[in-house]
């Protein structure tokens, strides 16, 4: 018999954000905040640590990170997943708090070089503002499809192996989630490009 305690209603992401919006500092918008950034909580400090390679830092770094989306709560639109929307401010506060990122990639799968040639002429301040995540996040959006989002997102924010990513998603394509990971990096590099000539005519 299943145990009660692992018997328990999928998370309505959407109804937390409305309490968050609708309540703001009270008790009620506080437990829907809470209870929204928890599960975010290991892989956004993961994440920070991962560019800070320091503890403290890191957790202030993260401690940051979910001030400033709950800040910015009203400008999720609900057109991509929370995750990917936070995704979004975790990398560029990381890019701010160091000025350059330097992890070890797989340069097949990883996306730091792509998500790079979205910086401008002065990328700190650039990555400061409002406009560049909202430019990133659109990029993805528009670019990738669902399981590619996902996939990416497994890769980029909780740094998860490719056999993990193929086992989660269930990905039955032979070459597994390397090949949607591929795939995504070859889609974005080419939004890149394509909007890039774009800006400049």
């Amino acid at each position: 018999m299943t145990s009660p305690e692992r018997i328990r209603e999928p998370r309505d992401e959407a109804a937390l954000i409305r309490t968050i919006r609708a309540e703001g500092a009270s008790v009620l918008g506080r437990r829907a905040a809470n209870e929204l950034l928890l599960p975010y909580q290991r892989p956004v400090y993961l994440w920070c640590y991962r560019y800070v390679n320091n503890h403290e830092q890191a957790l202030d770094l993260a401690q940051d990170v979910f001030m400033r989306a709950l800040r910015s709560i009203s400008s999720f639109e609900g057109r991509s997943d929370f995750s990917l929307w936070l995704f979004v401010i975790v990398r560029n506060r990381c890019l701010s708090a160091i000025r350059r990122a330097d992890p070890v990639v797989d340069a097949e799968v990883d996306f730091d070089d792509v998500f790079a040639a979205d910086e401008h002429a002065n990328p700190g301040r650039q990555l400061e503002d409002d406009e560049a995540e909202e430019r990133l996040l659109a990029l993805i959006r528009d670019t990738l499809d669902p399981i590619e989002q996902k996939a990416v997102w497994m890769r980029c924010m909780d740094r998860m192996s490719v056999e993990a990513i193929t086992e989660i998603l269930e990905i039955e394509e032979r070459s597994g989630a390397r090949g949607v990971l591929q795939r995504a990096r070859r889609k974005l590099k080419a939004a890149l490009e394509a909007r890039d000539r774009e800006e400049e005519r």
